[in-house]
Formats: C-alpha cells, structure tokens, sequence
C-alpha cells in the first residue's frame, strides 16, 4: 500500500498492518502540479503588464481633485502654476443654477470651473470677484493673482468689464459664501445682501438665489463615483498609517503572543478572548463617536476652519453609522459567544500546551512571521500603488454639448461661444477589466503566500512530532528553514492550485452577491416561495462549498508541508 500523497514525514504503516521502519523524511519525491505554477508565473506577468499600463495612463491625484474648464487636475504639480491650487470653484453662479433643473440639460461638469488656494467668501462691504486665470493682456504673474485674492477687476477694459457684467467672464462676481467640502467650494444658498445690491447697482444680470445652487453641488459631491474616488484616495493618503497599523503593530503583537505562550500557556486563551473582546468594544465606541451618537465628533466633509452652524450631509457619515451598527451587532455576538465556548477555552488550553513544547522546540516559529510580513508589505505597497493608478487611468477628454454659452478669451480678446463644453474624465471598458484583473491578481496572491506559511509551519511542526522528543540525525536542526526549502522545492505547484481554487470561489460568490444587491434595489428578486426558497439556497450552497474549500485546501497544506 502506498503512503500518504505529498511529502512525507514520518512512520506509516504498509499493507500487512506492520509498522514501515523507513526514513523519518522521504526525500525520493517529485514536484507536483508545475503546470498551475507556471500559470502562476504566466499570470504575474500580466499581472505586471496591467500595472505598467495603470502607471503610464494614471493619475492618483485626481481621485481627490477636480478638473478646470481646461481639463488641468487641480493642485498637478504638472500643470502650471496650479501646484498648491487644490480646491475645484464654479465661477458662474448661474451655470450651477441651472445643472440642477431636472428639465435643463446643462450639466455640472460644464460649469466653469477653476483652481484656488480657497473658497472665497463675500465681502461685508463692498462686491468681491474672483478672475479666471490671468493671460493676454492681464500681465499678472499666478502668485500675484493668488495674493491679490484672484481679483484683478480694475485691471479690465470697458469691454471686459461688461462682459463680466453678462456673467461672461473673465471677472465673476462673489455673491454666495462657499466652504471646502471634500476639495470643491460648495455654494451656500444665502446671498451676501451687500454683494448682491452692489451687482445689481453696477447693472449686473439677474443671478438665481434658489437653493438648487446648493443642491446641484452636493449631488455631484455625494454621487457614488465620486464617493467611491474619495474612498480609495483616502487609502492612498493613509499608507503610513495603513503600514504600521495593519502591518507592522500585528506583527510585533504576534511575535509577543508567541513569547507569551511558553510562558503563561494557562492563561493566554484567558488573556486572548479578553483582549479581543475590549478590542472590539472599543472599536465600535470609536464608530459610534465618528458618528455622532456620542459626543460632538462626528466626521464632516468641510475641510478646514468654518462657521459652525453651516452643517453639510455626506455619504461617508450614512456609511459610518451603517457600519456603528454592523460593529454593535458583531460585539454582542462575539460576547455571547465568548460566554458560550467557555469549555472549549478549556481545551485550547491543552492544545496550546502543546503548541509551546513546539515553539521551545522549533524557536525559529517566534520570528517566522517576520518573513510572510514583509513579502505582504511589499507585495501590498505595489498593488496598492497600481490599483491607484488603475482607477484614475481614464482620459481626460472635453465633454461633447450642445450648449448656448459664451465667455470671455483672454488670448483672443473675445467672446468666444465655441467652446464652452467642460472636462471630464472618459473610462473606456478595457479599464473596468483592467481593474477586476488586478483586484482577482491580488486575492489570489494573498491566498498563495497564506497558503504558503500554512504549509511552512506544518511542515515545521511536523518534524518535532514525528522526532516524538527524540533526537533524530534525519530532522534538521533549523525546521523551519528546512520546510521553506521543502516549499520551494517540491509543493509550490500545489499551493498555486489551492490558493486558485479559493481565489476563483471567492470572486464567483462576489460577483453573485453584486448581482443580488441589485436586484434587490432594482425590486426584481423573487416573490413566490419557491423562488424565495431557490434563492437562498443557492446563497447557502454557495457559502458551504466556499468553506469546504478552505477547509480542505488548509489541510491539504498541512499534509503536503511535511
């Protein structure tokens, strides 16, 4: 009768039901499963491809910014002079008006729109402007206009004034105060009476008051995309915090934990569930305060200083208190169950006693996370840099409109009506593939180097326990070297097809689950019970093989890591 498939380590009985005295470690093995592992290599290759692709075409920056009337990203250390400009201004009041008509067809990515240090505010006493860029005749370098509060009015012909009368530019007026919601200068709908007067007394055109130029903003800001863009430049900016927190503190806590098992093994699972129990707790008071269920605070789009009683909604806030009540939900169950495994805290004690001969024996497993650690930080560091690049790698493309609009070129010295049609950015479906090919190229890369320290320390393991405390001449004196090198040498194939058979479950369940959302905002899920039945045993049936998956895959490292 053959023995185990994979390595083997270890006694094994033959046919006749007597004990083989062969070697502790079989070393007359063959690589399994190359095929699967030169996918693997095949696939990492495209997977470099698609990243050069994203970091030729993409721009992080304009996950966070928005474009000017002359399609520049504001704040582009590229574009002249808009270095330090970060903040998106719609210069004509009237244009925002209008892209919140329901029956209008001008949109807000028409408005004209220009880069700023900040968001102009009215004026107590006398009528603000702020001027487009300066060019042609307007000999004012951009750090003068900036510190001239991008008002060179008196500067203009009598012509130039009067078109900025028509609100055509290149002088608009300052009428209602703005705040800087997550980079743009969103209007509030409450004129400066001053301004206002001032304007009409200069014979300015009639300007909208209506709170639709507050609303048409907001809606762009709240809108999905973009919320989805803040989301991961948010992940973008937070990478210092991202690498100590999420990588570099577990590890120097699980390296602790393993320190803390050989010595206080009858009170560690005590210590563990106790800990993990305050963790969460305090995790989830920290949603409820950035929620503003408890104290004052709540997260707010408005970056920076400004008038606390303007108050602005966002998407961001409805998910963090959607999120405050999924933690509440996940601690209260973690408690009781905590409460509930009290016996089989009991028996991990045992196990863990067991785990600490282990590690005294094979001291090397106390610093082996290191190694896992840092290919993940590296890996993670150059994913996450790609995927950046990946989601702003459209083109920046004028928009295509029929519109009646005129403004003031300061270049031609003249209204021109031509082009009035603002910027956006154009993401073609090649893009969209790019970007669920490197989202699978990532799940299954994290799923390979997991199944890889999975079989590294079986394999470790295994040599002190088939030794059975014995000194051996065939165990190595360094286990878990000697397992790396096991690894590499005969069971990559099969930690490539493992961690594939996940990987490809996973992203099917996903892609399930997306279209069962929509469906279900859509109102078309099924409404007769065996259709209500069919459904959600199709979720069950799913979930289930996903687990069996994971679990046999687990023990299929175990058992080829020896």
């Amino acid at each position: 009768m053959r023995g185990p498939l994979g390595a083997v380590i270890g006694r094994y009985p033959s046919s006749d039901g007597s004990e083989q005295m062969g070697s502790i470690i079989r070393h007359n093995r063959k690589c399994r499963d190359l095929v699967f592992l030169v996918i693997f290599i095949a696939f990492w290759v495209a997977m470099i491809v698609n990243s050069s692709f994203g970091f030729n075409q993409g721009n992080p920056l304009r996950l966070t910014y928005g474009l000017d009337y002359k399609g520049n990203v504001c704040g582009d250390k590229h574009a002249k002079g808009l270095r330090q400009l970060e903040l998106k201004y719609w210069l004509n009041p009237n244009q925002v008006y209008l892209s919140g008509l329901k029956d209008n067809q001008f949109k807000l990515a028409n408005a004209r729109s220009i880069c700023l240090l900040d968001c102009p505010t009215p004026s107590e006493d006398s009528l603000s402007w702020v001027c487009d860029y300066p060019e042609g005749d307007i000999r004012l370098s951009m750090d003068d206009w900036i510190d001239r509060n991008y008002d060179y009015y008196e500067f203009l012909t009598p012509e130039m004034r009067n078109t900025s009368l028509q609100l055509q530019g290149p002088c608009y007026p300052v009428i209602f105060p703005s705040v800087n919601v997550y980079w743009s200068c969103q209007f509030i709908a409450r004129p400066s009476n001053v301004s206002l007067r001032h304007w009409q007394q200069m014979g300015g055109v009639n300007i909208n008051e209506d709170i639709i130029i507050d609303k048409s903003i907001h809606r762009s800001i709240n809108s999905r995309s973009s919320v989805l863009k803040r989301y991961m430049a948010d992940i973008g900016k937070a990478w210092p915090v991202l690498i100590v927190c999420g990588g570099i503190l577990p590890l120097f806590l699980s390296v602790i934990w393993l320190l803390l098992i050989r010595h206080f093994v009858a009170a560690m699972p005590w210590i563990t569930v106790g800990l993990f129990n305050i963790l969460i707790i305090a995790v989830t008071m920290f949603y409820y305060l950035k929620a503003g269920w408890i104290g004052n605070d709540a997260i707010s789009p408005i970056i920076g200083e400004h008038d606390p009683y303007i108050r602005i909604s966002g998407r961001e806030l409805t998910h963090l208190r959607a999120a405050a009540v999924f933690m509440t939900f996940i601690t209260v169950v973690a408690v009781l169950t905590s409460i509930a495994i009290v016996r089989r805290i009991l028996m991990a004690t045992s196990v863990l006693k067991v785990a600490a001969k282990v590690i005294g024996e094979a001291q090397a497993l106390i610093i082996f996370p290191v190694i896992p650690y840092t290919i993940l930080a590296i890996f993670y560091m150059f994913w996450f840099s790609a995927a950046f690049h990946l989601f702003s790698s459209g083109q920046v493309v004028q928009n295509d409109c029929n519109l009646n609009c005129c403004v003031y070129d300061l270049l031609s010295k003249r209204v021109n009506c031509d082009r009035c049609c603002g910027y956006s950015i154009h993401y073609t479906p090649h893009i969209g593939v790019a970007i669920l090919f490197h989202l699978f190229g990532g799940y299954w890369a994290t799923q390979f180097f997991i199944a890889c320290s999975l079989t590294v320390i079986a394999g470790s393991v295994a040599s002190y326990y088939w030794a059975r405390g014995e000194t051996s001449p065939e165990i190595p004196f360094l286990p878990v070297f000697s397992s790396m090198k096991r690894l590499v040498r005969y069971n990559l194939g099969s930690v490539a097809l493992g961690s594939l058979i996940v990987s490809f479950v996973e992203s099917i369940r996903f892609m399930l689950e997306s279209i069962r959302r929509r469906l279900k905002v859509a109102g078309t899920t099924p409404d007769n019970w065996f259709g209500k039945a069919v459904y959600h045993t199709s979720r069950f049936s799913l979930r289930c093989i996903e687990w069996t998956i994971k679990s046999a895959n687990r023990n299929a490292y175990i058992m080829s890591g020896p």
